[in-house]
């Protein structure tokens, strides 16, 4: 009687974690609300403090592979924005920079290799995704202005079956902006990551 009480009590605690992590993976963004509305405090500070980050970031890559940095103006000159910022809904290509790293273990520059990514429609809304790979952003582009349009969303890592809903942790939550950096190329930006960098830039051409 005692083992099958243990037993009863096991499964349980076990069906409780599951909805626990059914909650917290489960999705929970309004993409009718503008994203100031959806944003944290702590998001919210970081995307004003996008130049900042750019300013603190850019010197420590360079530092550490100019040829990196400058050879390719469109994607890291904070000022490289055009028109039209938003993505059109479809299968990409996505390539991640860190830039500002400190440490033994971090360089100041490491970019990832390509990965596929998605930009699903949802009204005006894209949700963003990056498939594979050890981070994985996923989250929801909302319109802005003309030039940027802002991602809010989390941080999918290491073999997480699926994302934590926004709003639960600060270090997996991420904010940041897109622009149109080319004729068919983009750019995430993510100011103060919490992982590994400064500021983030994900590179976005069509697939193929």
């Amino acid at each position: 009687m005692m083992l099958r009480t243990v037993a009863v009590l096991g499964l349980g605690a076990a069906l409780a974690g599951c909805s626990v992590y059914r909650e917290s993976t489960s999705p929970g963004m309004d993409t009718s609300r503008n994203w100031r509305r959806t944003a944290t405090d702590v998001d919210r500070e970081k995307l004003r403090n996008w130049r900042k980050a750019w300013s603190e970031a850019l010197p420590l890559a360079r530092a550490a592979d100019a040829r990196r940095i400058d050879g390719d103006a469109e994607l890291f000159d904070p000022d490289r924005a055009q028109a039209d910022a938003m993505p059109p809904a479809g299968a990409y290509r996505c390539r991640t920079t860190k830039l500002g790293g400190g440490g033994t273990a971090v360089s100041a520059i490491v970019t990832y290799d390509w990965r596929p990514c998605t930009l699903v429609a949802d009204g005006q809304v894209r949700h963003f995704r990056i498939a594979g790979g050890v981070q994985r952003p996923d989250g929801n582009l909302f319109p802005d202005v003309k030039a940027r349009a802002v991602f809010v969303g989390t941080l999918e890592v290491g073999d997480d079956a699926a994302p934590l809903r926004y709003g639960l942790d600060n270090k997996r939550d991420l904010i940041g902006y897109a622009e149109r950096i080319g004729a068919a190329r983009w750019r995430l930006v993510l100011p103060y990551p919490a992982f590994e960098s400064k500021l983030d830039v994900i590179e976005i051409v069509p697939a193929g």
